[in-house]
């Protein structure tokens, strides 16, 4: 399964090394919008170290610890990576009554159950060293009564309530303001941390969210500071709670209206505004994607993921649907990771992202929507140096899409990245590309050449070591076989 895994991805190697008449500018400098995040919680990936399951250790009980350590994200990073991910998000890493984080006892501490803190560092050091970047959760709000800071009677006048068992501090208390900055700075600058979510944000003005994000960049301009509630402030990228409601609900079955697909991403998209708006077809606070959908699930999933790893924006994917996780909103739909499922989805997202990560044009290019109804998708990005077309065929027949030469080109053939068809202009000047129900194509604009030498070439190469491999494992099983 990895021999045929490496094949795919050298072969989409190849497309893009000998079909590109030019090679992609390098970008300047990286924004957020080069990014895509992976939500994690560390209690439910990987359970690598026995030692540190403490008597909060059940596994049996979702609602209580499972066992996930920072080891266990070090000993499995390479899954993560394959799929093309450039941030880890962990959830939030304080020390903590619950699983998820949010009951958090310190700003200070770690949770023990996760690992130590030279662990925590060595699991920071794993993720740099495979060139993608750390990202933690910093609740303002709601954390556990039992918080070091509620315990301490000086500091009695920060509490504005408590209610079952959490603590909402009074975030128009100046003290309170400055001491949730300082803790952040802290707790970034000591683990040199490449981003921060600030969860459980209402009750704080945007005044006081801008002075935050302003300190916490104070100790990196890179550090990227965004938040999973709606805010004014000036988060690196937006986040809007109905984005995964229209996801859900366009992508539940085929031939479903999307009209409102392009709704918080347009401006973004028309050069309105350089703040992105985080793509997610369900969060850490929702009920999974595939609660709502209809039918088959990977199915499903291709669907909608194509969507949300290509069109304008951020994607952010949780844990656990590249292997079709599902449940309602809760300990149901954060289930302990199963390593032992089928890698379909993983190759599957692995190939959009080897694409988008290798084109700056497939990020942020020029964004053209040439077509949006009912379940049929399809827009172009173009730069300078690259054009592609995008086709998400989510409905239940075979569609034929005309595109017009003046959005192709003159002497131009669309060539498929993932299925690999081509389809050249007709004695019209139209180019009518046929695509499948309940597929995604990538296809890339190039030169028209016929019958691509090069890229035969170099996919033929690729099978030929397949083939000698094959051959070799044949023969070496000759060799062990007993005599009769």
């Amino acid at each position: 399964m990895r021999f045929k895994k490496w094949i795919r991805t050298t072969a989409i190697a190849a497309l893009l090394f000998t079909s590109m008449a030019t090679p992609a500018a390098v970008a300047e400098s990286r924004s957020i919008s080069d990014e895509s995040i992976y939500d994690v919680l560390v209690d439910r990936y990987f359970d690598a170290k026995s030692e540190n399951d403490g008597d909060k250790t059940n596994p049996k009980n979702p609602a209580k610890f499972a066992g996930g350590d920072f080891q266990g994200i070090i000993d499995k990073l390479s899954d993560i990576k394959d799929m093309g991910f450039t941030i880890i998000s962990l959830g939030s890493v304080f020390a903590t009554e619950t699983y998820d984080g949010k009951s958090v006892t310190s700003y200070r501490k770690i949770e023990p159950n996760f690992g130590t803190k030279d662990e925590f560092k060595k699991l920071i050091r794993t993720v740099k060293k495979n060139d993608m970047s750390v990202m933690i959760d910093f609740p303002l709000n709601g954390v556990s009564e039992h918080h070091e800071w509620a315990q301490d009677p000086e500091k009695s006048s920060w509490i504005q309530s408590k209610k079952d068992g959490k603590v909402r501090w009074d975030l128009t208390n100046e003290e309170v303001r400055q001491a949730l900055i300082d803790a952040a700075v802290d707790f970034v600058s000591a683990y040199d941390i490449d981003g921060v979510r600030l969860t459980n944000i209402d009750g704080a003005d945007t005044a006081f969210l801008n002075e935050m994000i302003e300190s916490i960049k104070s100790v990196d301009e890179g550090i990227y500071v965004i938040s999973d509630s709606e805010s004014d402030a000036d988060f690196d990228a937006k986040f809007y709670d109905e984005v995964s409601d229209i996801f859900r609900y366009a992508f539940k079955n085929v031939d479903e209206n999307t009209d409102d697909l392009m709704k918080y991403f347009e401006s973004y998209a028309k050069g309105e505004t350089d703040v992105p708006t985080q793509i997610m077809i369900d969060n850490l606070n929702t009920d999974r994607f595939l609660y709502t959908a209809e039918i088959y699930p990977p199915t499903r999933l291709k669907m909608v993921l194509g969507a949300a790893l290509l069109l304008p924006g951020v994607p952010v994917m949780q844990y656990g649907t590249e292997i079709a996780m599902n449940g309602k909103a809760g300990p149901e739909a954060h289930q302990l990771y199963n390593f032992k499922t089928d890698s379909e989805l993983k190759d599957y997202i692995a190939d959009i992202q080897t694409l988008r990560n290798q084109s700056e044009t497939l990020r942020k290019g020029e964004f053209n929507l040439i077509q949006n109804k009912d379940g049929l998708i399809v827009f172009q990005r173009k730069s300078d140096k690259e054009n592609w077309i995008v086709i998400i065929n989510n409905t239940s027949e075979r569609k034929k899409i005309e595109i017009p030469k003046e959005l192709v080109g003159e002497n131009k053939e669309i060539r498929g990245t993932l299925e690999g068809e081509i389809f050249r202009e007709g004695d019209d000047g139209i180019f009518r590309i046929i695509q499948n129900r309940e597929v995604v194509e990538i296809y890339q604009v190039i030169d028209e050449q016929g019958i691509n030498v090069s890229y035969i070439i170099a996919l033929a190469f690729v099978y030929i070591i397949f083939i000698v491999f094959v051959v070799a494992l044949l023969k070496r099983s000759k060799r062990r076989k007993p005599e009769a």
